[in-house]
Order: C-alpha cells, then structure tokens, then sequence
C-alpha cells in the first residue's frame, strides 16, 4: 500500500491510485470536467489541481499517481486561483447561453464554475461554432465544446467507433468528426454514449418534444404513447423523484397529465417480440442454418452491423423491435378496434435510446401506415415535457388497455441478456409444452460485456452468447468470423449495459447507473405474476382475432423487416 496525506487526512492505496482517487477515498471532493475513470485521464481542464509539496509546479489529480510519503493540498489559495483562471480560460470559448441549454441544470461546467464563485470572465470571448445538420438525430453544437476529449475517448476505447478526433492544437485544438466528415458520411451508430458522457451541452440529441405538443394540441389526432422498459427505472431522476416514489403507474399517470389519449406499455410488444424472434429462433435450430441468430430489437447494433459488417446483416432476426411492433399494432389492430383511420394514430414512443429516433423514420421499416410510430422520445425528452408537472402529488394510475399488459419478460428487454432470457423462457415452452423455472437462464445476466452459456432444452444444445457496448459486440463477431467460437443465438445491445444505460436515459453526473437501473427491471420481473411472454392474454388476443399465430402471414408483414433494405 501507498501512504501519503491529502488536506491533513492520511489515506491508504494501492499503487497506481491516482490521488484524485485517493481523496474520494477520504470523501474529499476535487473538481473535473474532462476525467472519466480509466477512460480518459489526461488532465485535459486542468479543474483538478493540486498543490504538492515539495513541488514547484501545481499537479493534474487525475493524472497524477499517489507516491509514499505525499502530502497534497487540494484547496489553497494558490490552488483556487488556478483553477478560476482555468475555467476562466474555458468559459472564453464556450458559449455560455446556458438558459437555451439542454444542459442547463446538468451542466459540469456550470456547476464547477458556480462552486467556484465566478462573478466575471474576464477574457475575451472567441467561441468556436460549426455547421451541424440539425436533421440529424444527434447534435453537435462546437460553441459548447470544451475539448475534454471525453466523447473522443468513449467512442473510441468502449464502442470501437472512432466517430471523433482531435484536431489542431493550443488555442486551435477543436474536436470534430474523424477526417473532417460530416455525420451522415461516417459509421455512426447514433448509440448517443458521447451524449450521455458529454459534461456541458456540446452533444445533445434532436429534440422532438415541440411535435408532440403540437399533436396533442390537434383535434384530429388520437396521440398514443407507449414507454419502454428502461425508461420506469429512470424517469425519476429527470422528475426529481426517489425511486421508491417514480413508481411506473405514477409516470403513467404523469404521461396521462400531458393530455395524451392513451398510455401503452412497451413491454406488451415485447412479448410480442419474444413470440416473433423465438418462434424465428426454433425455425433456425430445426433447420440447422449455419451461425448464430443475433437479436434485432437494438437499432444501434443493426446500425453498426450494416455499417461495419454488411455481409452479416441476413443474420439478423427479421423481428423488428418492439418500439416498431408496437407502433405497427397501434396502426392495424388497435386501429381496427377504436374504428378509426390508422392515420389519425398520432404514436409517440419514450425510449432510452437515440437509435430509435433513426429508426422509426426508416422507410423500409413501415407497414401499418406511412409511419408506424411517428415520434420517438428519449427520457431527457419526457422530463423536459413534465417539467411543469407536479409527479409526486399524482395518484397511481394504471397503462390502458389492451395494450397495456405486459409480463415480467417483457420488462427485462431493458437490461443486457433481457431479450435472451426472455426469448430462452418461451422457446423453452415452444420446444417442450411446458414453462422452465422463470430463473433458469439467469446466467446470461451481468454487466460482463461478453457472457455466454449453454442450456439444454430435452435433445437441443442451445449455445449462446451476449454482449453489451459495440467495443464487446466488435470482439465477438470478430471471435465468431474467425471460427473460434460458434453459437446458435446471439443478443447484442449497442449501449453498455443494455438500454438501461441507453444514450437517451439522464445523465446524473459521472454516475454509471446502468447496473442499478437493470437490477430495479429485475425485481420489476420477480414481482410480475405472468413471467412468460406467450401467457401474455393480450398477446395471445392479438394472435387469436387478427395476427393468426407467430410467423403467420399477417405477423411477417407487420411484425418483421428486411434489415439489408435500411436506409442509412
């Protein structure tokens, strides 16, 4: 162990430990803006300075290893003082308009600069700005940039993609698109992790929130939401709520306040899904294709599949996610039964994700009307458009029917190995006439980013594999292109962690919360009496008045696609 003394209190660690690391350790407090643990440690800002003595120069505590026998002071004079004039330096070129921000409120930067008691900036002003298709669902604004290197580093070192670069140096030194690209011409898979790790408003995603006011304002439309999985083990923390209180039927009825017509549960076309890609997954096993089935519900891995693997893109279930069933059951059946023009359906999803802005407008990918699902929203967005609503004080309410029952398998779609617990639950069923234990495939659970497994369901040898963050899905793709390993059934989730740490979920510091969000979908599982997607009764209405059966004609034309017709 390293000994060594951080503002009188002596700590002990191991080597290596930096001592920004060290003071945590302590529950001392030092300031960052550009640090992301073992990601990006580079004292870029320079906000984490601290004094050493013995040392003429101040130190970078991000950067800077604790030694036996330091003695570090992390708030003198001389250490304030520097770090006002390095986010002085900061604030002359960033363009600080922060009540226009996304950000606002959530803002490191604005927040290290009011801990610090600015009252003035004293240098001149030279923001840097850059022209941004604003069409596209991720959005850059150079003004804000304050070249952490953060979104460069969480691209490249977890999701393997490289999209960002730094470009010039000194004053010059300007983050953008890797080659001078614009974002439409470079391999973006719209997974918004650089969004979710930007620490001021420099990447945010479109906002669609203005569209949704307006088509609940329209006579004309019939506005149906229906909300994710992941977005109830979030939305509390947009809303200013504990998660003992953010309960999912109290945002139901805080969605219901919006003046929306109808509140549905993703998680219904979920159990859709399972019955869709498991009854796909039994077809594949029985006709011994060669390679696995990947899953398909994440528009950020198809997104990354046909940009960086296009070869493989026929691998992919046919099901489409359950944002699009769900909008494609929203514009036939549900259509059909309120008697109405599927046109005059207004659906509006709330996702964890930014993917799902791009897919929903994927021509290829519509079949019920000219747009299954018209708006896709993240949970930042539901926050911003309950942000006038007083959640707390509001009665629990129920999602409304029949699109509105789901069963715990549903629910776990939001965390990394959902979908294939879920799917192995009622293939199970579909191979054998009979439910396994609820928790039998409980293996594929964990935030490793690349798990595997076998099960054995009477004589199928079921061999599986999933992994979470594109670096991982990179890994074993690679693994599964090379020979050296072989599976029958695939889950990849584009964001680490699964959509519980979607690119459109909030951002709460630096915290990582995919983790806890997932376990909190998992108690949500344990807790729901129906824990096998095909014992879904609204899913089995479904088949029974107008879908037929799983892989019917109907269910192929509207509940499956053709990833390789994807527009990019």
């Amino acid at each position: 162990m390293v000994n060594l003394t951080i503002d009188g209190r002596p700590v002990a660690v191991e080597p290596g430990t930096s001592i920004l690391e060290a003071a945590k350790q302590v529950g001392i407090d030092i300031p960052t803006l550009c640090y992301l643990k073992e990601l990006n440690e580079v004292g870029a800002c320079r906000v984490c300075v601290v004094e050493i003595e013995g040392q003429e120069r101040l130190s970078a505590a991000c950067a800077t290893a604790a030694e036996e026998g330091m003695v570090v002071h992390t708030a003198t004079p001389r250490v304030l003082d520097a770090r006002r004039i390095n986010v002085q330096l900061i604030l002359s070129q960033h363009n600080v308009s922060c009540t226009t921000c996304m950000r606002n409120g959530s803002c490191k930067l604005q927040k290290v600069a009011l801990d610090l008691n600015l009252q003035e900036e004293p240098f001149t002003k030279k923001p840097f700005s850059s022209k941004w298709d604003r069409t596209f669902p991720l959005i850059r604004d150079g003004s804000r940039c304050i070249q952490c290197l953060r979104c460069v580093n969480v691209c490249e070192k977890v999701q393997s993609m490289g999209v960002w670069s730094l470009t010039g140096t000194g004053k010059h030194a300007r983050v953008e698109v890797t080659g001078g690209k614009s974002i439409r011409d470079i391999n973006c898979a719209l997974c918004g992790q650089c969004i979710t790790h930007c620490p001021v408003g420099a990447l945010t995603v479109r906002d669609d929130t203005q569209k949704v006011r307006e088509a609940i304002a329209d006579p004309e439309k019939i506005v149906v939401v229906q909300v994710a999985p992941a977005v109830r083990a979030a939305w509390g923390d947009v809303v200013g709520l504990p998660p003992e209180m953010a309960t999912e039927k109290r945002m139901v009825a805080a969605i219901r306040s919006l003046g929306v017509d109808y509140v549905f549960d993703t998680d219904f076309s979920a159990d859709l899904t399972i019955m869709e890609e498991g009854s796909e997954l039994i077809e594949h096993l029985k006709a011994g294709k060669k390679g696995p089935m990947f899953t398909s519900c994440c528009p950020g891995w198809v997104r990354f599949m046909k940009l960086e693997y296009p070869d493989m893109v026929t691998q992919l279930s046919t099901a489409k996610s359950p944002q699009q069933m769900f909008g494609a059951v929203a514009k036939s059946y549900y259509a059909q039964l309120l008697g109405v023009d599927p046109e005059k359906i207004f659906c509006v999803s709330i996702m964890p994700c930014t993917a799902k802005k791009y897919e929903c407008d994927v021509e290829a990918v519509n079949d019920a009307a000219s747009k299954d699902v018209d708006i896709a929203l993240t949970t930042r967005e539901l926050g911003r458009l309950l942000r006038h609503v007083d959640a707390a004080s509001l009665p629990e309410e129920d999602f409304d029917q029949p699109l509105g029952t789901a069963t715990g398998a549903g629910v776990i779609f939001g965390a990394t190995g959902g979908v294939m617990e879920a799917a192995l639950r009622s293939a199970y069923y579909l191979l054998t006439g009979k439910n396994p234990d609820a928790d039998a495939f409980s293996d594929v659970r964990g935030l490793e980013g690349w798990k595997e497994s076998t099960f054995r369901i009477n004589d199928t040898v079921l061999r599986v594999a999933v992994a979470s963050g594109l670096g991982n899905a990179r890994k074993l793709v690679e693994a599964i292109r090379a020979g050296e390993v072989e599976y029958d059934f695939v889950e990849i989730m584009a964001c680490p962690g699964g959509c519980a740490g979607g690119g459109g979920q909030p951002i709460c510091g630096d915290q990582e919360l995919a983790g806890e969000r997932g376990e909190r979908l998992y108690v949500l599982d344990k807790n729901n009496p129906l824990r096998f997607s095909h014992e879904n009764p609204a899913v089995q209405e479904v088949y029974r008045s107008y879908m037929e059966a799983p892989l019917s004609h109907k269910a192929h034309k509207l509940l499956h696609t053709e990833q390789e017709k994807w527009a990019l």
